[in-house]
């Protein structure tokens, strides 16, 4: 009796075997960095000769760069699309959970971003998307700068301190994962938002103590007709609350 035929493994098309080569890539990148990744490891893990990842991506570099470009455009669609409609808070909350929903759910590919590109990407680099973020972020500022009398033209340093704060708490959040998500977006809101609330017009440094004396004086000032305008709003009340003379 003869035995049956051996099934012979489905041969991949060229898509299959770059999506392949690419999800193989992305472990390895994040786990072991640019430098400690080899293609003979790639091709060994993926089971094909060092020719055939040479064929796809042209060697290493083009390898890690597809894979960077991925992620960034991945990450730069999720945050874009949170910064979109609704009040201001709602839209730092949003782009909050979006970077925190990323670090989840593509901890590999977020690895990969913040360590130190070795290879050109067509995208850029983190710092670049996380400018792009910013440059969203100004534009939201600039308008509550301007409806509370603040200076708009500080709004891209401003934008610029908010998304590195998220940013590297994401990337703290990354290794420690503690507390959950939605904790870690409350605090980072509380501290945006209720700092950006209470900002001073015109801030000064503490050691600048003409700066200090100008500021008090105004404040004094303003709490000074403040307390005059709730002494005459006072009076009308008493007199509105006396009866006329002869009523009695």
């Amino acid at each position: 009796m003869s035995e049956p035929p051996k099934s012979r493994r489905k041969r991949m098309t060229g898509k299959e075997r770059r999506e392949q080569l690419l999800d193989i890539g992305r472990t390895l990148f994040a786990e072991r960095g640019f430098d400690g990744t080899s293609i003979e490891e790639i091709a060994t893990v993926a089971g094909v000769s060092k020719p055939v990842v040479y064929e796809h991506f042209g060697g290493k570099e083009g390898l890690y760069a597809v894979v960077v470009d991925r992620e960034m455009e991945h990450l730069l669609d999720t945050v874009t699309k949170a910064l979109v409609g609704g009040h201001p808070r709602q839209k730092i909350e949003r782009a909050a959970l979006a970077l925190l929903e990323y670090i989840e759910d593509s901890s590999q590919g977020f690895r990969i971003l913040v360590r130190d590109s070795h290879a050109a990407s067509a995208t850029g680099t983190f710092a670049s998307l996380l400018s792009d973020i910013a440059n969203q972020v100004e534009h939201i500022l600039g308008d509550e700068f301007k409806d509370k009398g603040y200076d708009p033209k500080a709004a891209p340093l401003y934008a610029q301190a908010l998304i590195g704060m998220v940013a590297m708490t994401g990337t703290y959040w990354l290794d420690v994962r503690k507390p959950k998500r939605d904790e870690v977006a409350a605090h980072l809101v509380n501290l945006a938002w209720n700092g950006l609330s209470g900002l001073e017009p015109k801030p000064y440094l503490t050691t600048d103590h003409k700066a200090r004396q100008k500021d008090l004086k105004a404040k004094a000032k303003e709490a000074a007709k403040e307390a005059a305008k709730e002494a005459k709003e006072s009076a009308r009340a008493a007199r509105r609350a006396s009866p006329e003379p002869g009523t009695a």
